[in-house]
Parts: structure tokens; C-alpha cells; sequence
């Protein structure tokens, strides 16, 4: 059964992308434009993955964090950074890894492989 991965991002470029390179490489990959898209995507998906933007119009990306980290279904899910917010590192402590945009596909795809083996 393929892994699934959850693309969070308002930029749709970024979302269409990142689907198909997940897609390309064996992954199942949904995608939502906000954060509380985000959360309703993943509590309908349970996703293996997920990545995150930081800055989205209304909420930001540690907000989606801190509800999932709450909701003991969606708590121990990975969560990747991807975000062209300059300390972006520091806005989610806890995730897996943390890219900045513009980000090199094969470093995600390796961070992604070694996250979900």
C-alpha cells in the first residue's frame, strides 16, 4: 500500500508540484490551500506525511501543528517544513526536517524515503 503525503500550501504552483513529484516517485498524495483544509484533509486521510508551509492567508502553519499535536489520531504524524519565511526553521520544533523554497527535489525525496522506511 502506498504511503500517503499531505502538501499544505498556499501556492498552488508549490501544491501541484510537490503532488506530482510525490506521485511520481510511488507516494499517494493529497493536498489542501490552507490550514483549516489542512485539518480537515488529514483527520478524512490520516496521512503517512505530511508538509507544511509556514505563511498562508487567515492561519499559519504552526497553528495546523499545534492542532494536530492535540488530536491523538493525527499527533504522531511526521511534518516537513517548506517555506520561503526566512527563521522558518524555528516555527515548527518539532518537525522531521525544515526546506527552504526554493528546495532541492532529491534532498526532499530523501528526506521523505528516510521518514516513512
Amino acid at each position: 500500500m502506498k504511503k500517503k503525503i499531505l502538501v499544505i500550501d498556499d501556492d498552488l504552483n508549490i501544491r501541484d508540484y510537490l503532488v506530482s513529484l510525490f506521485n511520481d516517485n510511488g507516494y499517494d498524495a493529497c493536498l489542501a490551500g490552507d490550514v483549516k483544509e489542512g485539518l480537515k484533509v488529514a483527520k478524512k486521510n490520516k496521512p503517512d506525511l505530511i508538509t507544511l508551509d509556514i505563511e498562508m492567508p487567515g492561519e499559519w502553519g504552526p497553528r495546523l501543528y499545534r492542532q494536530l499535536s492535540q488530536d491523538p489520531q493525527l499527533k504522531n504524524i511526521p511534518v516537513i517544513v517548506i517555506s520561503g519565511l526566512s527563521g522558518h526553521q524555528y516555527a515548527v520544533v518539532k518537525a522531521v526536517a525544515s526546506l527552504s523554497k526554493p528546495f532541492d527535489r532529491d534532498e526532499l525525496l530523501k528526506i521523505v524515503k528516510e521518514t516513512l522506511t
